[in-house]
């Protein structure tokens, strides 16, 4: 056999038994041999001889004889299966082996009665210990010639037979860490399996009304288990059921694993489903209970059938008695609902492992065993007969069973290996209101009458309404929103009043502290210009006298010639003069006389006796100003970077070998200029990435904002990408969202190649590439679950909603943009997109209209300094599930038709919040309020009219200045408005003309008709062509 066995755990296992077999307890004590005899019937599926020989050598043998003695082992099998065995059997330089007795292999004779071979092992049999009593698993019977002619030489010598199934079971009860990894992990796709499958068709069958049959969704249960999905990445080949999924419902229960699912129809009440998936031969189980539209008395039995297995779980500790834990909960049971005594399942459940139900471990009233550390239980608690009065007539009697696989600790509770989770919350299917009830109760005779054909109108009409008071329950969180947003924004900027913003002086620059310091060169005394390079100062000759000027008092410098000269001029930084972005006019004396420019002329001839021509320092000049100026802007912008950096801490290295790493991944932003491959290691207080090169990364974890994984799903790259809290410096830059990620297939596509659907090459890179995905999705999810353990959960990963994901261009172009538990995110794009919702104010729609296809998404932070983040060109058809999800998020959210200015809007609330507030705050943004929004739109229209050059210079310089993105967005979102105005091109310039003429009319109506206004009437705005973007 090419099939290897597990030596070390045969030899562990097999000195397990026999140490148990010499203490002698029990059965054991009263036995010479252990006899084990397996023979072919496949409608036996648990069986105590199959479990040992699984449990010993990892497979089932048939036609397989075990005999035990005192001093040696002897198997009787086929010739194949004796290949198999001599692993074991020869133990030669096999430290392991010692203590283990050793194995006599006898080959079945196939023809022949097999005599000789049976003298030998009843000779061996009889000549261990006192040769009387054989211990045997009596209730399993194999049929077959073979095994009668055993059974009848064993019966022929006069051997005692003693049952030894419990004993058995009880040594083979305590896993080893290997099976209680396959246990767990049984016990994790059986949960995938009834959330991810059971549980949503459930749903689906409620939602659409159908009628199947319970024997039907346990079929589809079955099937379920074939496809790869539900699985956790299992091998579907190692996977099958413990036994028929059992679900119940419409009155008739029964709270046993022996039944089966009936041909009757799902009743809407209370559904119970039990089933259990084997893993590699290794059993678990999971029973829960949905509920569709509960009673409150039936929610509270519930609830308090969760507490009895909460009760359970903290009694089953190592070395309590099976019975006291059974007694503990029934106390419980009876101090806090005693009526319900009566109605409880009569055990709690059972030991399982290879065998599914261990009969001699169950927990119930009588069972002196004690649990011991490593047994794994299937526990499993109902009530049954119990009586919803509300409910109709198939639904009145109903039953509660919940059940979970769970493994016994030290001192601890129980802990549950199913996380399937339990509470009302996520088993109740709630369909109508409370209000509704009485209608219903009138109906009752109607619908059965008219059955199913009454009954779906009426489950219609229910979800219309439902539907209906959905939009209506938004509306009113929305208006609790809006009231607790103004004050909230009001008391927020009344506290940080006090905090003046205190604007940075621009360093002042001095060329030299003392005239000591004044290089003594020729070129000075010659007045001539001259550069030191070492204070980066330019002397330059100024009415005869040599005049020092810091290089950073320089704005530019040009060199022409015309003529016979040379012309070098020289542009200073002046106030009224723009600095650079972000740098204002700020000079630490505006008062004081400053040089704007200085031009120097010299000829291009040459005199007679001068050694060269006199322009010639001019053309000196002006190249070393260049380089001194270039080498100061690259230093000063190198330390505005470091500007603001938080001081980490060190990285505290973790020497362990087995700590959490991914390899052969790259980093965004990169390092270099080329993307280079590295590590990603995690350490005690946080993660370091190595290149190949050398280059180290270190990213604290008390320093990350945001862990983010995005799966591969639907993407071309698989990535892991940390928002910071604090920006970190590599490459020479600053950083805030840094990223880890790793291709899992060809982003660019070769048109040219001649492709086929049926071409072998490409079916099988299509498969490479699917296996390559799930290889690379449980290497990253390996990764994050055991650095969240690693961290004690205190850095938790966050993975995006792409159910809830919608397209958008915060940037350049269109990316999926998805929420996750607490931010709004992209991060397969460069530069990625981070929205933390803790710090959203509100959420305004803009250019929300009926004919058009797109709208835009504007975020309004808490801290009003702070920019607001745009989102253009988002779909109109994601506009209600965005709502939806901001307000399950407890965010503000408006909706307008216009385009706002919103640098001006948010200077005018930072400038005077006090005034913001008191004309009713974020209110104007509100479609309710129209008549505050349109005073406010005309007062700003009206300023912007005003005539004012210098005025709008300087807005326009500013807004140039502000942000080095935020221009590229307006050139962005203009460019975007341009590509969107089809639809807002029909109309021709006669029908435009005639709206704005009506719109003035009506303008000048309102305006008669308010209070005395000193504006002048609102003008219309002018046709799409000239009308320009703001954000």
């Amino acid at each position: 056999m090419a099939v290897n066995l597990d030596k070390e755990s045969y030899y562990r296992r097999i000195k397990r038994l026999y140490s148990n077999w010499k203490k002698g307890e029990d059965e054991f004590g009263k036995i010479d041999a252990i006899v084990v005899s397996v023979g072919v019937d496949e409608e036996i599926v648990y069986a105590k001889s199959t479990a040992i020989q699984t449990w010993l050598f990892g497979y089932e043998l048939t036609d397989t004889i075990m005999v035990f003695c005192d001093t040696k082992i002897i198997f009787l099998a086929s010739k194949k299966k004796v290949d198999f065995l001599k692993q074991v059997a020869v133990t030669k330089g096999n430290e392991n082996a010692n203590g283990a007795p050793p194995i006599t292999l006898l080959t079945r004779e196939k023809n022949e009665s097999n005599k000789a071979n049976f003298d030998k092992m009843i000779e061996a049999i009889r000549g261990s210990k006192e040769g009387k009593t054989v211990g045997v698993f009596i209730k399993d019977k194999f049929p077959g010639e073979y095994m009668k002619s055993w059974n009848d030489a064993i019966t022929a010598e006069g051997l005692e037979k003693v049952d030894i199934s419990a004993v058995v079971a009880y040594t083979m009860a305590v896993k080893e860490d290997g099976e209680l990894g396959l246990m767990k992990k049984a016990a994790a796709i059986t949960s995938e399996v009834y959330s991810k499958f059971f549980k949503e068709r459930v749903m689906e069958i409620v939602d659409a009304d159908e009628k199947v049959r319970h024997s039907k969704l346990a079929e589809s249960v079955e099937k379920a288990i074939e496809e790869k999905k539900y699985l956790g990445g299992a091998d579907p080949s190692t996977v099958e059921m413990c036994y028929p999924p059992i679900i119940q419902s419409g009155g008739n229960y029964s709270l046993k694993f022996s039944v089966v699912s009936d041909k009757n129809h799902m009743h809407f009440g209370a559904i119970t489903c039990a089933m259990g998936i084997r893993y590699k031969s290794y059993c678990s189980n999971l029973v829960r209970t949905l509920m569709v539209d509960p009673s409150q008395e039936m929610q509270d039995n519930y609830n308090f059938l969760v507490q009895v297995e909460e009760e359970l779980l903290k009694e089953l500790k190592h070395g309590v008695k099976i019975c006291d834990a059974y007694n503990a909960v029934l106390d419980f049971v009876k101090k806090e609902k005693p009526d319900l005594v009566s109605k409880l399942t009569k055990n709690l459940g059972f030991a399982m492992g290879i065998e599914f139900r261990e009969g001699s471990l169950v927990l119930n009233a009588k069972n002196q065993y004690k649990l011991k550390r490593g047994m794994v239980l299937s526990i499993s608690l109902g009530f049954s007969d119990l009586v919803n009065k509300d409910g109709k007539k198939e639904d009145q009697k109903y039953a509660l069973f919940i059940g979970d696989t769970v493994q016994i600790n030290e001192e601890e509770a129980a802990t549950i290996l199913t996380p399937a989770k339990k509470k009302i919350k996520n088993v109740g299917i709630f369909l109508k209101n409370d209000d509704e009830d009485d209608e219903e109760e009138d109906g009752d005779d109607a619908e059965e009458l008219l059955g199913k054909g009454a009954r779906s109108a009426a489950l219609l009409a229910d979800r219309t309404r439902n539907e209906m008071t959905a939009e209506e329950k938004r509306r009113a969180h929305q208006k609790e929103l809006a009231n607790s947003l103004n004050e909230e924004a009001k008391r927020r900027l009344t506290e940080q009043k006090g905090e003046q913003h205190i604007q940075k002086a621009r360093k002042s620059n001095v060329s030299y502290k003392n005239v000591s310091q004044m290089p003594r060169e020729k070129d000075i005394r010659d007045m001539k210009i001259y550069i030191d390079k070492k204070y980066e100062t330019v002397v330059m000759p100024v009415f005869g006298i040599a005049t020092p000027f810091h290089i950073a008092t320089i704005k530019n410098i040009s060199m022409s010639v015309e003529g016979d000269y040379t012309y070098l001029r020289i542009n200073f930084y002046v106030p009224g003069s723009s600095l650079g972005r972000q740098e204002g006019n700020i000079f630490p004396n505006p008062d004081a006389t400053f040089v704007k420019e200085i031009t120097y002329r010299a000829s291009n001839l040459k005199a007679p006796g001068d050694t060269s021509v006199p322009s010639t320092n001019l053309q000196n000049a002006f190249r070393i100003i260049k380089e001194v100026q270039k080498r100061y802007k690259t230093r000063e912008a190198e330390e505005k970077e470091k500007e603001g950096i938080v001081k980490q801490d060190s990285l505290v290295i973790n020497l362990n070998r087995s700590n959490p790493k991914l390899k052969d991944l790259y980093i965004r932003p990169n390092i270099a200029q080329k993307r280079m491959q590295g590590s990603l290691e995690a350490h005690t207080n946080g993660f370091r990435f190595t290149s190949v090169r050398g280059d180290k990364v270190d990213i604290l974890y008390n320093n990350i904002k945001h862990a983010i994984f995005q799966p591969c799903d639907g993407e071309m790259i698989i990535v892991l990408h940390f928002h910071l809290k604090n920006a970190i410096m590599f490459g020479k830059r600053r950083h805030t969202d840094v990223q880890f990620y790793t291709e899992v297939g060809e982003i660019t596509t070769d048109l040219g190649k001649h492709q086929h659907m049926h071409d072998r090459d490409d079916l099988y890179a299509e498969q490479m590439e699917r296996e390559m995905r799930h290889k690379l999705k449980s290497a990253f999810k390996n990764f994050i679950e055991k650095v969240e353990t690693l961290t004690k959960e205190e850095l938790e990963f966050e993975v995006p909603f792409r159910d809830l994901g919608f397209q958008g261009a915060p940037y350049r172009s269109t990316c999926l943009l998805q929420p996750t538990s607490s931010s709004l995110v992209n991060v397969t794009e460069w530069p990625p997109f981070v929205v933390t919702l803790d710090e959203v104010e509100l959420v305004h729609f803009e250019r929300v209209q009926f004919h058009l296809k797109n709208f835009d998404v504007v975020i309004v932070y808490k801290d009003y300094n702070k920019k607001v983040t745009m989102i253009n060109a988002v779909p109109v058809n994601s506009l209600d599930p965005i709502k939806e999800w901001l307000n399950s998020c407890d965010i503000k959210y408006t909706e307008g038709v216009q385009s706002l200015n919103w640098t001006k809007i948010m200077k005018t609330i930072v400038d005077d919040p006090e005034g913001f507030f008191e004309q009713g705050g974020w209110s104007f943004l509100d479609p309710d309020s129209e008549g505050s929004d349109a005073d406010k739109d005309s007062e700003s229209e009206i300023e912007d009219e005003t005539f004012n050059p210098s005025a709008d210079e300087e807005e326009e310089e500013e807004e140039e200045d502000s942000d080095e993105d935020y221009s590229s967005e307006t050139e962005d979102s203009d460019y975007s408005a341009s590509l969107g105005s089809e639809e807002e091109s029909g109309k021709d310039w006669d029908e435009l003309e005639e709206e704005a003429r009506k719109a003035d009319r009506e303008s000048h109506y309102e305006d008669e008709d308010t209070s005395n206004r000193k504006r002048k009437v609102r003008s219309h705005p002018t046709p799409p062509t000239k009308k320009k973007r703001r954000h």
